[in-house]
């Protein structure tokens, strides 16, 4: 159930194995240096759910993985109390409903067609926030049996390896800002994610397969493009990012660090990448 959990609440945050040139103009790993560190530190794009024949880690991640001395991803994801805040969180307020956010006339034709793709009835999310029905959807999306999760793959390395993982954020961060978005937006959004819903499936084989050229602006780009960001750049992509750097450059000059965040919060001007190299950092792609 934690790992399902966790998926779920990742899945919507999206958001080859190839091979780039000798000098790659972008890649899905990077690494950070300036005159004051002591060492590098390294960033990694993640896409947080994907299918296992598409997942790909290659030995130089696990390298800069192992060799950091902090791991943060963008939640402390090994916090045992995280699902149960994550439940309540996730909770409508006392005596709201999703069918009364929907009305009755409109539910009933959104939970068919819910029906149709999940086998089971939103009722069984009756007293969540949209953003849990938006999340088993997109979990949905992903067409084939077996899904892997790059962050549940960092869970269990630092794990093995006997490192404590930290959050960028917390996850009353993370839920605060769909909260930020008004209901109607969400339940708008929910409608044409059921009648879309074929189109979403290809949307994100497309993402996908930009995921797997490396090429981070494209990704945001795509991302940033698509419907369910909900017009909300700002709050989803831009706050975040500049949110994370100043505790990223906090914890660069302890020791060396390694990041995994979705792989749409590396590109564009309103990046990781970019604000990173705004504060004076050296921000270079490595070759996978």
């Amino acid at each position: 159930m934690k790992k399902l959990l966790i998926s779920l609440f990742s899945t919507f945050l999206i958001v080859s194995i190839g091979f780039g040139q000798a000098e790659p103009k972008s890649s899905l790993l990077w690494e950070i240096t300036a005159s004051d560190l002591k060492q590098p530190s390294y960033l990694f794009g993640t896409i947080h759910i994907i299918c296992k024949e598409d997942f790909f880690l290659p030995p130089i991640v696990t390298e800069k993985f192992t060799n950091a001395e902090q791991v943060f991803l963008e939640l402390d994801m090994d916090d045992p109390m995280m699902i149960l805040k994550m439940m309540q969180l996730l909770q409508l307020p006392k005596g709201q409903t999703i069918k009364q956010l929907f009305g009755d006339s409109a539910f009933k034709t959104f939970d068919e067609q819910y029906k149709k793709i999940t086998g089971s009835s939103a009722m069984m999310f009756n007293t969540f926030k949209p953003f849990m029905l938006m999340s088993m959807l997109t979990e949905k999306s992903l067409s084939c049996p077996s899904r892997e999760s790059y962050e549940q793959t960092f869970i269990a390395m630092a794990a093995k390896q006997k490192k404590n993982i930290k959050g960028l954020e917390t996850i009353e961060d993370q839920v605060a800002v769909f909260d930020s978005i008004p209901d109607s937006t969400e339940i708008a959004n929910l409608k044409s994610m059921v009648v879309d819903f074929n189109k979403g499936v290809e949307e994100f084989k497309k993402l996908v397969a930009v995921y797997k050229t490396q090429d981070v602006d494209s990704i945001y780009r795509l991302t940033n493009q698509s419907p369910e960001l909900m017009e909300a750049e700002n709050e989803l992509l831009v706050k975040r990012n500049s949110k994370w750097v100043p505790l990223m450059k906090s914890s660069m000059q302890k020791t060396a660090c390694f990041f995994a965040v979705g792989a749409a919060h590396l590109g564009g001007d309103i990046g990781v990448i970019a604000l990173l190299r705004k504060q004076g950092y050296t921000v270079k792609p490595v070759k996978l």
